[in-house]
């Protein structure tokens, strides 16, 4: 199944939190915890997100390497500056769905359109 979720003018977490949603199949009446669901989800006009400047300041991804100084952080306003929307929006479906073996799974049924 196909959905389409137009984020133009929508807060950030708001199209992720349906986005998991629908990834995950709690849309349906078929849910399964341990299935990831045979459905493809497309975001447009993630460009046109509604994102405010104190989120854009605020929010700070982490990711720690393991070595000592190995703490890397960056501002949403950072990943949209250098890298885009689609990457925000991904980032944020990905906290989003559940930390297991069909996480990546259900991420690559996530396509992002500019």
């Amino acid at each position: 199944m196909n959905y389409t979720i137009d984020a133009q003018e929508k807060k950030l977490g708001r199209v992720a939190s349906e986005a998991a949603k629908i990834l995950m199949g709690k849309n349906t009446a078929t849910y399964k915890a341990n299935v990831a669901p045979d459905v493809v989800v497309t975001i447009t006009n993630a460009s046109k997100l509604d994102i405010s400047e104190k989120k854009r300041g605020d929010k700070i991804y982490t990711h720690y390497s393991g070595y000592p100084g190995g703490l890397k952080s960056e501002t949403l306003g950072d990943v949209l500056d250098k890298k885009s929307h689609a990457e925000a929006l991904k980032r944020a479906v990905y906290g989003m769905l559940p930390a297991n073996r069909l996480r990546k799974i259900m991420l690559t049924h996530l396509v992002i359109e500019e």
